[in-house]
């Protein structure tokens, strides 16, 4: 089963730039409040200890969140769908079939959420093995992951391609990892909220599928705001609705402001994924000025832009802030395809060693801004994950090109991306004050 069709691919994020520390320790449930109860009783999960949870899940300002696409699985894996997805289309990966760019650093996940692909030994001689993320210790090993590098928490990637299928695998699929997000987010106090990826729906059911979604699914069938892990802005649950105003994305001004004007009447507080060129129409729908200046916060897309424009960072800010809105910038650390866009270049924007995601996140953090989107968490696909990734040749198959973490002549450690977003984190928020230069060692 092939899943392409439901990511934000191909236009490279609406951008035009490209053409087209261990885990949390327990301390029962006692003093839970009715909504902690709920979530403990349903989900089997125990919340985790009020001193670890309030400071990650209580806002969405001032905080770091990165997205969480949460889509991997393999023929094997227990899952509903039980079938290769987004390492291939369908079928064991092996040389020159594959649909990702980035090989995982496999080396953290228990061998039973590991799969045999039809690859050779990676360099170092051990097998090569992919992770599916139906698996709970996929998932717990990567909220883990958060907390131990100081990153707030996930927005959780919910797809229209999904939603619209109802009663089917993938579904149930994308339901039951996000109820794993959930646990996973209680167990080492990380916020989470729900983004809305429109991509997948159409003009026609775009308001009543999310509707839909949001009434009876997210809130009536997995109660994943009632958790005290959800983010919640001024006490309103976050939603993201990202794709507004995307030219190949459905929605028209009336349907885009008719759903972001009823989330609000539900008691939320709604983030809005837009194009980069929102504030002047570039490479986006005319006239959606109303759908965005009716956002709580702005979240134009970033992902695809090779350049870094200070200009671009305080011109958004400016506007934003003149409306009475709230800011969240998308940073990404680089972007390739070409293992499954055909003639697509290698390396197609460079890392740089993390400069190039830092000097993003520098120029957030001098506009003024304390909140910022990274892109993404486990994009292995197009090359933006921040989890660990294949340092170098020894980490990846002998018989297929993958990107490594060292393709720009610095050999960097696999957890480099995760230990620089938690430095990002800290800047953004303004912990620790803005250094020009990346401020953390290659290799630890």
């Amino acid at each position: 089963m092939a899943e392409h069709s439901h990511n934000r691919r191909s236009f490279l994020r609406g951008t035009g730039a490209l053409g087209a520390a261990g885990a949390a320790a327990w301390a029962g449930i006692g003093g839970l409040t009715p909504a902690d109860a709920r979530t403990a009783s349903s989900s089997g999960a125990r919340p985790a200890p009020k001193h670890l949870r309030t400071y990650a899940a209580d806002a969405v300002k001032g905080k770091v969140y990165v997205g969480y696409q949460g889509w991997f699985a393999a023929t094997g894996d227990g899952s509903p769908i039980n079938t290769w997805t987004h390492w291939s289309k369908g079928t064991t990966p092996s040389p020159g079939n594959q649909t990702f760019e980035l090989y995982p650093d496999i080396s953290a996940y228990p061998v039973g959420s590991l799969f045999r692909t039809g690859y050779a030994p990676l360099g170092n001689g051990k097998p090569a093995t992919l992770f599916s993320s139906y698996s709970t210790a996929v998932i717990d090993q990567h909220f883990r992951w958060m907390q131990q590098y100081g990153i707030d928490g996930a927005a959780l990637q919910r797809f229209g391609s999904d939603i619209v299928a109802v009663g089917q695998p993938r579904l149930k699929q994308r339901n039951d990892i996000q109820s794993k997000a959930r646990d996973a987010a209680q167990k080492y106090g990380r916020g989470f909220y729900i983004e809305y990826d429109i991509s997948g729906l159409n003009d026609t059911n775009l308001v009543a599928t999310i509707q839909s979604d949001w009434t009876n699914t997210i809130n009536g069938t997995l109660h994943l705001p009632d958790s005290p892990a959800y983010t919640r802005e001024g006490g309103k649950p976050v939603v993201h609705l990202w794709g507004l105003g995307f030219t190949n994305r459905p929605g028209s001004v009336d349907s885009c402001l008719e759903l972001i004007n009823w989330f609000k009447s539900k008691g939320a507080y709604v983030i809005g994924g837009v194009p980069r060129g929102w504030r002047t129409d570039a490479n986006a729908k005319p006239g959606f000025g109303p759908v965005y200046a009716a956002l709580n916060m702005v979240s134009p897309w970033n992902v695809g832009n090779p350049s870094v424009d200070q200009k671009l960072f305080d011109d958004d800010m400016a506007r934003l802030r003149a409306n009475g809105q709230d800011y969240q910038p998308v940073l990404y650390p680089g972007f390739a395809w070409s293992n499954w866009k055909e003639g697509a270049p290698r390396n197609e924007i460079p890392r740089r060693a993390g400069d190039f995601m830092w000097q993003q996140a520098v120029a957030a953090a001098r506009c003024g801004t304390k909140s910022a989107f990274i892109a993404m968490f486990d994009e292995y696909d197009e090359a933006t994950a921040i989890a660990p990734a294949a340092a170098d040749k020894s980490m990846i198959p002998a018989d297929q090109y993958f990107l490594t973490l060292d393709a720009d002549g610095t050999g960097v450690s696999s957890d480099f991306y995760l230990r620089l977003a938690g430095a990002v984190t800290k800047m953004i928020n303004g912990s620790t004050g803005i250094s020009p230069t990346v401020p953390i060692p290659p290799k630890v």
